[in-house]
Formats: C-alpha cells, structure tokens, sequence
C-alpha cells in the first residue's frame, strides 16, 4: 500500500534512533484542508488507536487511521537531499492535483477544504 524509498527509510530510522521514546513508529495520514483540499500528515508517534491500520515496511513499523487509508493506497515517501537542506516528498497516484508546496492534494471524487497556503 504505501512504499517508503531508500533514502526516506534511512532518514526515518536516523530519525527514531534519536528519540529517547521506546516504541515510537511512523504516523501518516490525510486531514481535510490544505491549498488543493488535503493534506498529508507525517511525523513520529508512540500512541496507538483502535482506528489504526499497522504495515510493517521492511522493518519500519507504519501506522495510517482508518480513514485514510482509502487516500495513500499506492503513496510513494522518498527523502531528497538539496545543497545543505532535504526534504520528505510523496507522491501519490490517487492525486488528480497538487499544490506547489507539495503537501496538497485533491481527488478526483473529493475536493476537500481547499484552504489559504501559508
């Protein structure tokens, strides 16, 4: 469902390395907003619900809520390094349009809440 690239998975496991939490894991989702109608949420977590999904990804445990499941199926999360910053980038075939920022999705059957770009 979701494919995690070299370079992202040595990024989010230099990531966790560095937390000090036991258990933490990859949390990724969809939230209503954003300059096309979604956009996505990545980050570290150690909370778990009953509405989440577990994958195991080449020894990454990755927890995705229920409800958006139905939008990453497919999502692509790679890490590219540019001059003296990087940067997390995703895509995702069930996209019909994004914004320039990268974080902003629309889908074909949903708009969303397209909202200001900050």
């Amino acid at each position: 469902m979701i494919t995690i690239t070299d370079s992202a998975m040595a990024r989010i496991k230099n990531m966790l390395a560095e937390e000090e939490t036991p258990g933490m894991f990859l949390r990724v989702g969809v939230n209503p907003g954003g300059c096309s109608g979604f956009s996505y949420g990545m980050g570290l977590d150690d909370e778990e619900s009953a509405e989440d999904v577990y994958m195991d990804i080449h020894g990454l445990k990755v927890v995705v809520d229920k409800e958006s499941v139905r939008y990453l199926n497919g999502l692509e999360i790679d890490f590219k390094e540019s001059g003296m910053s990087g940067g997390f980038t995703i895509q995702n075939p069930n996209a019909i349009a994004t914004c320039g920022c990268g974080q902003s999705f629309r889908m074909k059957d949903e708009e969303g809440q397209p909202q200001e770009c900050d």
